[in-house]
């Protein structure tokens, strides 16, 4: 349910134990929520919608998350953000807000969860490894001679 109106939920995109990016899509889970994934930008439609452009292995991808009775989850991406440094004054002004502190327990409790089953680990890493090594480049001396070579491997009509 949501807490004091709350229509979004803005995490990072992966966290440092394994690397995984799991805490945006598994809290998305626990409330049933929507979620979109790597979010280098972000815009809040008419309707209550977010707009969601989010990075992909092959670019970016637009997906749309239409508004529900649960907050939408977003994971950010690096790009979604030019950081604002706060001035002293705003500085003291938030040390003296109040900071609500939920414990552990109270939210599995909240979420209808068994604290075992929360804290009982949801992945685990079979294999790590190395990517193999990609092919050298090629050097070409004029833009015809690139197409003429996208042409031959079928990149390009």
């Amino acid at each position: 349910e949501k807490e004091d109106g709350v229509d979004l939920v803005i995490l990072g995109k992966q966290s440092i134990d394994s690397d995984c990016g799991q805490t945006g899509p598994l809290l998305a889970g626990f409330l049933n929520a929507p979620q979109a994934t790597f979010a280098s930008r972000v815009e809040r439609d008419d309707d209550g919608a977010y707009t969601v452009e989010r990075e992909t292995d092959t670019g970016t991808e637009t997906i749309k998350l239409n508004p529900t009775n649960q907050p939408a989850v977003i994971t950010c991406d690096l790009r979604l953000n030019v950081p604002r440094y706060p001035t002293m004054p705003n500085i003291m002004k938030a040390k003296k807000k109040p900071v609500q502190i939920i414990s552990l327990e109270d939210m599995v409790k909240e979420l209808g969860l068994n604290l075992d089953d929360v804290l009982t680990p949801k992945n685990e890493v079979v294999e790590v490894y190395e990517p193999p090594s990609r092919k050298e480049g090629e050097m070409v001396a004029s833009v015809e001679e690139l197409l003429g070579k996208l042409k031959e491997k079928g990149f390009a009509a």
